[in-house]
């Protein structure tokens, strides 16, 4: 008679655990983070002032290294909506937006990312005038002297109002080469509806393609002459 409340107690806490285990399955966790559907890949928004966006988005199917962007302009207030579209090489990174030249027009600077030997990277950039009409800005290449001892690993970012470069320098141009723990600092500005250039970091190396060797110069050992004394004959 005594056994029949512990079984009781036991079936109870059984039936509670089976429960609890229930709600535990039921529990959905959702994912705070907005997907982009098919076969858009990449989609960021960009408010310049009340009532102006820029939606940058880019799709494509199939190849991952290979699409095309758009970037959509809303001017809520003017009523104007604008669609600029191109064709892209590698992937977006990243999106910034700026106004170098401090004259009210907004820039649009997309970046992008291939894998090639030295893991690329692209700047799409363009100027949106009073007009609203997108106005592409062709973005400098890097120079053989910036170039040198360059195997990407970019990162860029906005300061001040510019546009700035980073990337590790390595002691060479090919695959073997190794980091040498510096990096070349380049700032973009824009004049006259074109790029400038300014490195801010002052390369302490100089990175050289091929190692100079040096040669060892054997030294030969000085030889003494010796020098033999005549005997001088006695009279």
């Amino acid at each position: 008679m005594q056994i029949k409340p512990y079984l009781l107690m036991l079936m109870g806490s059984i039936i509670m655990a089976g429960c609890s285990e229930e709600k535990k399955a039921s529990v959905t966790r959702l994912d705070s983070t907005p997907k982009v559907m098919e076969p858009f890949r990449y989609h960021k928004l960009i408010e310049v002032a009340p009532g102006e966006y820029y939606d940058i988005l880019s799709w494509g199917r199939g190849a991952r290294d290979t699409g095309s962007f758009a970037i959509l302009h809303s001017d809520s207030i003017k009523r104007e909506y604008v669609t600029t579209t191109g064709d892209l090489d590698g992937k977006i990174v990243d999106v910034y937006n700026s106004d170098m030249d401090v004259d009210g027009n907004p820039e649009i600077l997309i970046q992008t990312k291939g894998k090639d030997t030295t893991n690329y990277t692209k700047i799409y950039a363009f100027e949106y005038g009073s007009d609203n009409k997108a106005n592409k800005r062709d973005f400098p290449r890097l120079t053989s002297s910036q170039r040198d001892g360059y195997r990407g690993g970019d990162n860029f970012y906005i300061s001040e109002g510019k546009f700035i470069r980073e990337f590790p320098i390595y002691d060479g141009n090919t695959a073997l080469a190794k980091p040498t723990g510096a990096k070349r600092k380049l700032e973009y500005g824009l004049r006259g509806n074109e790029f400038t250039v300014n490195q801010l970091s002052k390369d302490s190396v100089k990175v050289s393609e091929t190692p100079v060797k040096q040669e060892v110069v054997k030294k030969e050992p000085v030889r003494k002459k010796v020098v033999k004394k005549k005997k001088r004959r006695r009279r």
